[in-house]
């Protein structure tokens, strides 16, 4: 049975689901979720990230990760931890800029947060001659080292709930069946307003699982000390959101109820509320960067130019990736870095801040 199908049937069973839930079952069912099936990464596929955009993205990234181990005291073990890596580029290549540091990559402890089987498997064949490890949550990778931790596009892949601003107050919306059986939205019964304002109509996001993602990132760092860059899309502080749900299917955005399990549905990240957890347990966060000025910061200018000395060939293909990383118009100021990080350490970058 379609998941759509298997959708309309628990929802005529036992009623409407919220958007968080419609999330989970479309990215992670067993049988026909995204992510657990057939997750498209590249130009080929339904979305690309900035990894698969340059090399010089990872890249940059290496040495990040390398100059955070180096201000830590070059202690001789650490939790080197991507989460949510994709096929493996990204890892690649910081491994491949970070191994320019002497001892950086014989101290490291390499573990891939992943749940998706296809993606493990990517992971495996581009990841092989360095043995990384994989666990399925933070939680369980061991602790008592310090950590360096990547999330580029993690946070918009987590599920979030919504609610409407209506004459009655708040009402979440949800995915229930319209009269010819078909998904369609609808609004929960409105709870008081509850001192948060907006016009009737307005929408609000609020994602419980980015939230706890940044109290397990804060806590661990709390107690082991050490680093984390969350990359993603979405407001920068005092910025509202409103409705940022969209489902991505050959690169185009689609209807997101007409194709369960088909296409990639995100939603911005709650960088607030991420760093406001983290906070909670004892970490400390930096302001957010923009992914242009954190790029420039790391000197992207210079690498860019540097390869396109080595192969004058690709000068034109390296000019618009670097747009492409780093344009106003494209992901220079859409996407956001947000470095959390133990008690009394500044990561490399967000000293000026």
């Amino acid at each position: 049975m379609a998941l759509r199908d298997r959708l309309a049937a628990q929802i005529a069973a036992t009623g409407p689901i919220s958007l968080a839930e419609f999330m989970t079952i479309c990215l992670h069912d067993p049988q026909a979720g995204y992510y657990a099936t057939h997750p498209g990464l590249g130009a080929g596929g339904d979305f690309i990230t900035a990894p698969l955009v340059s090399q010089m993205f990872g890249e940059l990234i290496g040495l990040w990760a390398a100059a955070c181990w180096q201000a830590l005291g070059a202690p001789p073990r650490f939790r080197l931890v991507e989460m949510g890596p994709g096929d493996g580029t990204l890892m690649a290549d910081l491994l491949r800029a970070g191994a320019k540091v002497p001892g950086f990559a014989e101290a490291a402890d390499l573990w891939l947060v992943e749940v998706s089987s296809p993606l493990k498997a990517l992971q495996a064949e581009r990841l092989a001659k360095v043995a990384p490890r994989w666990a399925d949550s933070l939680e369980a990778i061991p602790g008592g080292a310090p950590m360096i931790l990547v999330a580029n596009e993690l946070l918009d892949c987590l599920p979030t709930r919504q609610f409407v601003r209506t004459p009655e107050g708040w009402g979440e919306r949800m995915v229930g069946l319209d009269a010819a059986g078909d998904l369609t939205f609808g609004l929960a019964a409105p709870l008081p307003a509850a001192g948060r304002s907006g016009e009737v109509g307005a929408i609000f996001e609020s994602s419980p699982a980015q939230a706890a993602l940044g109290s397990q990132i804060g806590a661990r760092l709390a107690a082991d000390g050490g680093a984390a860059l969350l990359i993603d899309y979405g407001p920068a502080a005092g910025e509202e959101g409103g409705d940022t749900f969209q489902a991505l299917k050959g690169h185009q955005k689609v209807d997101p109820l007409a194709c369960p399990g088909e296409a990639d549905l995100t939603v911005h990240a709650d960088f607030a509320a991420v760093a406001e957890a983290a906070r909670a347990e004892g970490a400390e966060a930096r302001p957010l960067l923009t992914q242009a000025e954190f790029l420039r910061r790391l000197g992207i200018e210079a690498r860019a130019s540097a390869l396109a000395r080595s192969r004058p060939d690709l000068a034109e293909t390296l000019g618009r990736q670097f747009d492409r990383l780093t344009a106003h118009d494209q992901m220079g100021v859409l996407f956001k870095v947000l470095a959390l990080h133990g008690p009394g350490f500044i990561p490399p970058a967000f000293e000026a801040d």
